[in-house]
């Protein structure tokens, strides 16, 4: 029987235990009245009281008193965030935007300053560049977090979080973590330096070991890899996930639901052989289309004439570790040739999201409300393809029979 250490990443003997096995086993452990090996999913709401009840804190997260405190499923998918990313620990929320906004309302107030990248998920661009500015009277600047100087030259005195999302949706930039991180504590030991890692996920870079504070990771991708459960997670010290989980868990109520912590507990299992996967599809698709005369460029950190292939290549965690599957390519042609490109794949599925079993592909036209940031070659439209884990070869010919539509 697997012992319980193992449950809790602690090794046998005194070699650490590999990312693969720490997927696999991270959170799990043996029901103690059925003796299954799996944990069961908890959908209780509400948990029996001790006899005196009357000390209790009814804000814990400590104690399984009412499940938006915090609940068992959602506790063993911590622990294994937490292993992953190498922090001391995690708090996992609703979403992925979730986080985002648990991490910016936690640390932000009135007054104070962040800097964020000027290419992020939508919804964060959204908090950062409108809501918080126009509601909270928090100051906020975008900047190209490509040029390290950029970020030196955009820090103030009452500056207090500098978000970077790396590599970039979907212009796919890459921002050196470790002198981000760097500038930031020299100049104010305050300053928390959090990184949107869903592209990556912890299994090809790990931010926290490059000075990042905080780590935030839409589980909704990657790290669940099944489309089908919603999910986000904040990975940092304990002091910093104590007052995420009080303030966005707790008051604001963002809890992840049990059925959906255990969803994604279970496809993080493959974790590491899906990314291996998805490295090496998107590796292979990207080399294609850059060879190919109907396709005006490609943007993906793996290739080396991706203007930050080498900080990319520096940060990763290993020597299986890769690009991640998430490409953006132009057509030589017009808008209505990017939708008949699209409508003659057979295998690829236009939608959005990423980090599925299945291949993805979107059609970004030259209205996104983000579109003067990217970079010109974005400005005429472009897709968005989110490599999945078919055959490459059977990918490559599908994308190859469309471009001769256009």
């Amino acid at each position: 029987m697997t012992t319980d250490s193992i449950h809790k990443g602690i090794s046998f003997d005194d070699q650490p235990l590999g990312f693969s096995t720490r997927s696999i086993h991270l959170g799990n452990g043996t029901d103690a009245e059925t003796g299954a090996i799996r944990r069961p999913i908890t959908l209780a709401n509400a948990y029996a009281l001790p006899y005196d009840a009357s000390e209790l804190n009814w804000s814990s997260s400590d104690l399984n008193l009412y499940a938006r405190n915090g609940h068992p499923n959602q506790r063993y998918l911590e622990s294994k965030i937490a292993n992953l990313e190498g922090s001391e620990d995690a708090v996992v929320l609703a979403s992925g935007v979730a986080a985002l906004a648990a991490t910016f309302t936690t640390f932000l107030s009135r007054g104070d300053h962040a800097i964020f990248s000027d290419t992020t998920y939508i919804a964060a661009y959204r908090l950062l560049n409108e809501i918080l500015p126009k509601k909270y009277g928090i100051e906020t600047s975008i900047v190209d977090t490509s040029n390290t100087q950029n970020v030196q030259r955009a820090i103030r005195p009452n500056t207090r979080l500098i978000h970077i999302e790396t590599p970039a949706n979907p212009t796919l930039k890459v921002s050196d973590i470790a002198t981000i991180a760097r500038y930031a504590h020299d100049t104010n030991p305050e300053i928390l330096v959090s990184v949107d890692n869903t592209f990556n996920t912890p299994f090809n870079v790990q931010p926290i070991k490059l000075g990042a504070d905080i780590v935030i990771e839409s589980l909704t991708k990657y790290i669940n890899g099944h489309g089908d459960a919603l999910g986000g997670s904040i990975a940092a010290s304990k002091s910093v996930t104590d007052q995420i989980r009080f303030t966005s868990q707790v008051n604001y109520g963002g809890v992840i639901s049990p059925f959906n912590a255990w969803l994604i507990n279970r496809g993080s299992v493959t974790l590491p052989l899906r990314m291996r996967q998805h490295n090496a599809s998107a590796q292979l698709i990207a080399e294609h289309l850059a060879t190919h005369p109907k396709v005006s460029f490609v943007a993906y950190p793996g290739l080396k004439s991706h203007p930050h292939h080498d900080i990319a290549a520096s940060q990763l965690v290993g020597p299986d570790a890769g690009y991640s599957g998430v490409l953006s390519f132009g057509l030589q042609t017009n808008h209505d040739g990017y939708n008949r490109f699209i409508a003659a794949l057979h295998i690829v599925t236009s939608a959005v999201s990423l980090g599925h079993d299945e291949s993805l592909i979107v059609f970004l036209g030259e209205d996104d409300e983000r579109q003067y940031l990217y970079p010109e070659a974005f400005h005429q439209g472009f897709l968005r393809f989110a490599v999945g884990l078919e055959d490459a070869d059977d990918l490559i010919r599908d994308l190859d029979q469309a471009l001769h539509t256009i």
